[in-house]
């Protein structure tokens, strides 16, 4: 792999003035990396250029047939410098979406020498506030000029990033989540498993008539055969506290394996608290509602980290959990895991990797 080369711009943009107005996925920094991918030279040309429009055929393959992968991750802001929470685990996670989808593996030590590179360029990108964080966004596209269906031969992975606020606007707040019965995602033996941007295509009737119909903010998937068994929320993994024990719907093929979501499970076990990956019905749910030892709910994801689960809805009953307020163990993960990202907590599992270092 040559050396990536770099071309900075000449036309700066101005830095948000106020963090606390960042939002999130609107505000993109100065340059974003790139590199190509063809059958005689195998990925190549790792660059850095100014962010801006890329070129692509009406008939990119990527376009008509959803050849395309993602990932999502962050970098945060220390007292001691820049620092970036499990990226090997995102690259690693990158791959197994390109295998799905029959796009050419990439080098994962090449990506991330890209990603660090990137940081250090627009640094001062990086938010100061709390909360904020520097998103980052990896993504390859088949941009074969054809017509027909087959796995491209032609690519771009290009990683971009965006200063960042809070994914919902309630932040830490409770959210409210609609129990999806009508629309099914994914299967096993689908693309449930990889990060593509078919899988969200999928959820968004379901997001938008929940939104529209019953203002909840997301909705929570069960599976599309039995349509029984929780899967995951539109953009997060999920967890259930009944009485002293943390459920977590299995890996089996439909549910993304969420970074956030194995770190927290070592967080629980490293504190002694019992963690169970299994297949978890919403009948289990709704009777530990009932019952009332349903004491939390939370999702997990890189763009909200923790997010509490205040009302879940499903048919015509609401389960208000925790008092609609969050729960305990929602607070104290969020704290531990928010804590390493930002320097703030030690890291006991070698998580972190500080990729610049204050002057």
């Amino acid at each position: 792999m040559s050396e990536i080369k770099i071309c900075l711009s000449d036309s700066l943009k101005e830095k948000p003035k106020d963090e606390t107005k960042l939002g999130f996925g609107d505000i993109f920094t100065d340059h974003m990396f790139m590199m190509d991918y063809d059958p005689q030279n195998g990925w190549h040309d790792p660059r850095i250029v100014p962010y801006g429009p890329i070129s692509l055929s009406p008939a990119a393959m990527c376009l008509h047939y959803g050849q395309e992968v993602f990932e999502g991750m962050k970098a945060y802001r220390t007292k001691d410098g820049i620092q970036l929470f499990r990226p090997d685990e995102n690259f690693k996670r990158l791959n197994v979406s390109n295998d799905r989808l029959c796009i050419p593996l990439i080098d994962e030590k090449v990506a991330y020498e890209g990603l660090k590179k990137l940081i250090e360029v627009d640094q001062d990108w990086v938010p100061h506030s709390e909360g904020t964080s520097l998103y980052i966004r990896p993504f390859i596209i088949a941009t074969d000029e054809h017509l027909g269906v087959r796995p491209g031969h032609h690519y771009y992975f290009i990683i971009i990033l965006s200063p960042v606020g809070a994914y919902y606007e309630e932040g830490l707040n409770p959210v409210n989540i609609y129990v999806e019965t009508k629309y099914v995602r994914t299967v096993r033996g689908g693309m449930g498993m990889a990060k593509t941007g078919g899988n969200y295509a999928a959820s968004i009737k379901a997001q938008d008539e929940a939104a529209v119909k019953y203002n909840y903010t997301q909705v929570l998937w069960l599976d599309g055969v039995e349509r029984r068994y929780i899967e995951e929320v539109g953009t997060m993994n999920v967890f259930f506290k009944i009485g002293d024990t943390v459920v977590t719907p299995a890996l089996e093929g439909s549910v993304l394996s969420g970074i956030t979501r194995k770190s927290c499970i070592d967080i629980l076990r490293s504190w002694g608290i019992k963690v169970e990956e299994r297949r978890l019905s919403i009948d289990e749910v709704e009777r530990a509602f009932e019952e009332g030892t349903l004491v939390e709910a939370f999702g997990t994801g890189t763009a909200a980290v923790i997010s509490p689960i205040g009302h879940l809805k499903y048919h015509d009953k609401v389960m208000e959990i925790n008092g609609g307020k969050i729960g305990e163990l929602s607070q104290k993960l969020y704290d531990e895991l928010t804590g390493i990202q930002w320097g703030k907590r030690e890291d006991r599992f070698g998580w972190v990797d500080r990729i610049i270092t204050k002057a």
